[in-house]
């Protein structure tokens, strides 16, 4: 594991966000979606593609906050140029489950 600096990390803008859309993306390699994510005032709507599609519906998606890096470039993804990257973790199955904060804050929001 490399180490790096905590000024390192502070370059790192992880924000808290609120999927506002949620719709399949099929010429993805591996099923994802496609996420509308509102990350308030400063940061806009932002979209980003996902590979959540065995623990997550899409309607299940909507209104729901996740937690995102929103300062990497603009990375094309097949049609779409993916505007954040949505964090999770891999559970047991091998699963994307999403990052999420555990209490209501706002969108905008830095993780500390």
């Amino acid at each position: 594991m490399d180490e790096i600096t905590f000024e390192d990390f502070l370059k790192v803008e992880l924000r808290v966000g609120r999927i506002i859309s949620a719709e399949g993306f099929p010429e993805a390699r591996k099923p994802a979606y496609i996420l509308q994510i509102d990350f308030g005032a400063e940061f806009g709507i932002r979209k980003s593609s996902a590979q959540i599609t065995d623990l997550y519906e899409p309607d299940d998606l909507i209104g729901k906050l996740v937690v995102a890096v929103v300062n990497f470039p603009p990375k094309q993804i097949g049609p779409i140029k993916s505007q954040c990257l949505v964090t999770g973790f891999y559970n047991a199955s091998g699963y994307v489950a999403l990052c999420v904060p555990d209490k209501a804050v706002l969108v905008g929001t830095k993780l500390l």
